[in-house]
């Protein structure tokens, strides 16, 4: 809102905002759009150091916990192709435990250690800024058996509370 004052222009539906001034190219996987009025999935997957929005063409916008499945699948071949990884390997996401006032609780399970990526920032980031990237989901939290669970931020600090994507926007490249 605070733009519309400044001269930028409306649009008729949202679009992801790069909060990141790292510069880099536009990958094959993120230069295609899908048709206008057609829904598209956002994940966010790891290129390099940090988090990428990549959009995936939907029939519709999945359910979230569809959408929490393919983000958990990781990048498609094509994606790979393009320079994607996920560094959520080693860690096992056993459900959201509910959506309610627009926070998602996510349910972690074991964390298996000396697999995948150590990078544990990158990894609740992925599912923070995929899950935050929905109309009906605001924050994420995370549980542990039932009890709230400490995941970094970005900056190193360690939280159990409600997770926003400013909380990993240094993370945050450009499309």
């Amino acid at each position: 809102m605070a733009l519309a004052g400044c001269g930028v222009p409306t649009e008729d539906s949202p679009r992801p905002v790069t909060v990141s001034s790292r510069a880099s190219a536009p990958s094959p996987a993120q230069t295609g759009s899908p048709a206008p009025g057609r829904p598209a999935e956002l994940l966010f997957l790891v290129r390099d150091t940090g988090l990428v929005a990549v959009r995936r063409p939907a029939e519709q916008m999945p359910a979230i916990d569809a959408h929490l499945r393919d983000l958990l699948s990781g990048p498609t071949t094509a994606e790979r192709d393009a320079g994607y990884t996920s560094a959520l390997t080693g860690i096992t996401v056993t459900g959201i435990v509910e959506v309610g006032g627009g926070d998602a609780t996510v349910e972690i399970g074991s964390r298996s250690d000396g697999s995948g990526r150590s990078d544990e920032v990158l990894a609740y980031g992925q599912i923070v800024c995929t899950l935050t990237s929905r109309a009906d989901v605001d924050t994420v939290s995370f549980r542990h058996d039932g009890q709230p669970l400490r995941v970094p931020r970005a900056d190193a600090s360690l939280t159990d509370g409600r997770l926003t994507a400013a909380d990993y926007a240094d993370l945050i490249l450009p499309s």
